[in-house]
């Protein structure tokens, strides 16, 4: 049976989820339409809409449904970013990046924290632009410190958006006090369902929908909301925000612990704060493929880099704005789903130093 160990491509499905779709699944009615049967969908929808206002500090009129953390992001940039310099992390999602291609790059430093001096350099220059931070990186787990981030950003008159995909629902992430003006998260990193994910806006506001439709979401973004996936994602971000993180914690360094005594390097360890779950590990000389092919061999499922990636393993953007170079190859992702178990992680242990002695003598 393969252990599975990549959760920052997507979580477990939490059972409330599941059983919170189910219920959602066998509504008839549109949450649009006026009769009994839309009534008791829209209250499905509206009471989602609360729960993660609430969950974030924000009013419900300014949660957005989006389809995913992709969406979100792309909406923001759409809605916000036109006509102004758009800026982004040296680090950020593909996502992001394909959709402001013409964007200036903030760097970071070794240890894939954004350079504060480097984006108030920028802003000094053109100020009121649209900046895009990532709350934690997901490749590294890396966290940007979000309020040092907003604070530049308001001395300069900056619309700051951050993209929550993987903090969100594991580590404690209080919209309203970070100061930033939009925020996406995404509900199957937390362990709702695939295909719901939402924009959180500072203030209730306009937004120029990449897709128009029949006024939806109050305009801004059009189409029959996905339902059972947007309900499945209010019932799994609770749970999520409830859960002891420190017990992965700590499973996470014991990883780190025994990769570094079979040679691997971890990347931003011990330079700054990272995710609870998430552990990025270089293994010098041997190709992440190579890597990706034996464990998975040996029953494990972890990645290299972003899962949107999937199939074209190449240098990681992340680890080469770090400073790895040739490293930026040779890295693997291994993130911990919310239920893993002690076993599984020392069975994970025990290959991956086989695997060390092993392919780290051919390299």
């Amino acid at each position: 049976m393969t252990v599975y160990l990549d959760a920052n491509a997507t979580e477990v499905l939490r059972p409330a989820a599941l059983d919170a779709m189910v219920s959602a699944s066998v509504l008839a009615g549109n949450p649009s339409s006026v009769h009994a049967a839309g009534r008791a969908a829209r209250r499905v929808l509206e009471d989602s809409r609360t729960v993660l206002g609430r969950s974030f500090g924000v009013d419900a009129d300014q949660v957005v449904f989006t389809s995913g953390g992709t969406e979100a992001n792309v909406l923001a940039i759409h809605a916000f970013g036109q006509g102004r310099p758009i800026m982004i992390g040296a680090t950020e999602h593909d996502a992001v990046r394909q959709a402001a291609p013409h964007a200036v790059v903030l760097p970071v430093g070794r240890d894939g924290v954004l350079d504060r001096q480097g984006l108030g350099a920028c802003l000094a220059e053109a100020p009121g632009a649209f900046v895009c931070v990532m709350a934690a990186n997901n490749e590294t787990g890396v966290l940007h410190p979000l309020h040092e981030v907003s604070a530049i950003c308001a001395r300069y008159g900056a619309w700051l958006h951050v993209d929550a995909v993987q903090q969100a629902g594991r580590v404690p992430l209080d919209f309203a006090t970070t100061r930033a003006d939009s925020m996406a998260i995404s509900g199957h990193k937390f362990g709702g369902p695939k295909g719901a994910g939402a924009l959180l806006l500072r203030e209730s506001r306009k937004v120029a929908p990449l897709i128009a439709g029949g006024g939806q979401e109050r305009g801004r973004r059009g189409g029959t909301p996905a339902l059972p996936a947007i309900a499945g994602m209010a019932a799994a971000l609770p749970v999520a925000l409830a859960q002891d993180w420190t017990v992965i914690a700590r499973l996470r360094d014991a990883i780190d612990v025994a990769a570094r005594q079979v040679g691997a390097m971890v990347a931003g360890d011990g330079l700054a704060p990272r995710l609870p779950n998430t552990t990025c590990l270089v293994l010098p000389n041997v190709p992440a493929q190579t890597q990706l092919m034996a464990l998975d061999l040996a029953g494990f499922a972890v990645s290299a880099g972003s899962a949107c990636s999937s199939g074209k393993v190449t240098a990681s953007h992340v680890l080469m704005a770090m400073g790895l170079k040739k490293l930026a190859t040779q890295a693997i992702r291994v993130s911990l789903p919310w239920n893993v178990e002690a076993a599984a992680v020392d069975r994970f242990i025990i290959a991956y130093a086989e695997l060390a002695g092993r392919l780290g003598k051919r390299a």
